[in-house]
């Protein structure tokens, strides 16, 4: 669901397809920072902490950040007596990525039940056998088609159900905004953020009205929301990797390095703890929100009063995140893990996680609920969060094609603007950098 710190200098490492493994067949789960994957999918093994407690089955569930799902793990066991449900939740899609591969690689130890971040889940199709297949007649419409798509492996097997979608605003500090002399009410808010020059233009407004605070909290966050709106960033629909040759990459570059020089950004890596102490600090005034970033921000914001979120993104649209639940092959649970999957995925559940974490759901009948359409977000300023996201979701006219190396590209992509944030790199040496690192992955 959630894109998580890169560290300053972290270089992607040699693509797994070249390195050594037990297999013939190309690997290609070609993940930054995760070591040499060996996997045998005939070993059968326990996924973790299942073995049976007074007559119970337990079935773990491997989460990260925020699912929301707490809430309905204990009315699952309510309705299930039978059933102990233990829900293993990391911080961040990179700290659970990682402990995922290792387990993979070991053959053993992973939970019943895997979270998958949407840009991780292109490579997990690639893993044959690795995953169960969850297609049913039940849950056959469930979803809207492209997040069935991103799911559904080459051999037409759904492995994973969906669970949210991140459909994108612009969260804003109106207090600040009103030290600017800039508008505070929603709509007229929502005319700043048209387009991104239009949203530029406005921040290089703000920062010379308020030089201690930048117009939006990373470089990080603002590039990925800008590679969010093209068709094919980095690979093409043949999965030749494309990203230094296409010229709107080069773009999203170029204009996101530009506005750093400008003042507009931060020099912070985003999900680090400098960059979640700023909201504390009044460190900046804006940044792309898909729903699943409203509750990090009333955490990190604790005490903090301003925050509103406008029924805008720049350029009309755009999906950051979403993510989706997979039953690994090496559970000795799959079908009881299966029938969790199905029912955390179910329309009426998503609406409850939706109002506990406002994690938008991907679920057709979900986005339509009254319940869901009439929330409203008090620390927001009583935004209305289920209309304004269910607009946002509307206005989405495209996903990025996401080819197995994409994920290893965005991280070095990403960790290349950083080092022009923070004085390591000139934007041309970062961009010379980046390519010899999409030469090393692809």
């Amino acid at each position: 669901m959630h894109i998580s710190p890169f560290g300053p200098r972290q270089e992607p490492r040699q693509p797994l397809s070249s390195r050594p493994t037990s297999s013939k067949r190309r690997r290609r789960l070609t993940l930054a920072s995760v070591g040499a994957l060996v996997l045998s999918l005939g070993l059968a093994a326990c996924g973790g902490d299942d073995e049976a407690e007074d007559g119970k089955t337990t079935l773990t569930v491997a989460t990260f950040n925020e699912f929301g799902y707490e809430g309905l793990i204990d009315e699952y066991m309510k309705l299930n007596p039978d059933i102990k449900v233990v829900q293993k939740k990391l911080g961040t899609w990179e700290e659970h990525r990682d402990n995922l591969y290792t387990k993979l690689a070991a053959g053993s130890g992973l939970s019943d039940i895997e979270a998958i971040e949407g840009d991780g889940m292109p490579a997990i199709l690639e893993e044959k056998g690795a995953f169960l297949d969850l297609s049913d007649d039940a849950v056959e419409g469930r979803w809207l088609d492209w997040k069935v798509k991103a799911g559904t492996n080459a051999d037409g097997e759904l492995i994973g159900y969906g669970t949210d979608i991140g459909p994108e605003g612009i969260c804003y500090r109106a207090d600040l905004f009103k030290k600017a002399g800039l508008p505070t009410d929603r709509e007229e808010v929502a005319a700043l953020f048209a387009d991104w020059d239009t949203y530029f233009e406005t921040g290089k407004d703000f920062v010379k009205k308020m030089p201690d605070t930048a117009w939006y909290d990373s470089s990080k966050g603002t590039s990925q929301a800008m590679i969010n709106q093209l068709a094919y960033p980095f690979e093409d629909e043949d999965n030749k990797v494309v990203a230094t040759s296409n010229p709107e990459v080069r773009e999203v570059f170029d204009t996101v390095t530009s506005m750093q020089s400008a003042g507009l950004a931060t020099n912070l890596d985003q999900w680090s703890p400098d960059w979640v102490a700023a909201f504390q600090n009044d460190g900046f005034a804006t940044m792309a929100c898909p729903g699943w970033m409203l509750g990090i921000i009333e955490g990190n914001a604790a005490g903090v009063k301003g925050w509103d979120i406008a029924d805008a993104f720049p350029g009309g649209g755009g999906n950051w995140g979403g993510s989706f639940l997979t039953v690994p092959t090496m559970g000795e649970h799959q079908e009881e893990a299966k029938k969790l999957a199905e029912w955390l995925t179910a329309p009426e559940q998503q609406v409850k996680a939706f109002d506990a974490k406002f994690t938008f759901p991907s679920q057709v009948g979900a986005q339509e609920d009254p319940v869901l359409l009439k929330a409203t977000q008090p620390f927001f300023n009583d935004a209305p969060v289920g209309q304004i996201l269910s607009n946002r979701a509307a206005a989405v006219e495209l996903q990025p094609y996401k080819g197995p190396k994409y994920a290893d590209i965005i991280t070095a992509f990403q960790a290349a603007i950083l080092r022009v944030d923070q004085g390591q790199e000139s934007p041309d040496e970062a961009w010379d950098s980046f390519t010899s690192d999409v030469e090393r992955i692809g």
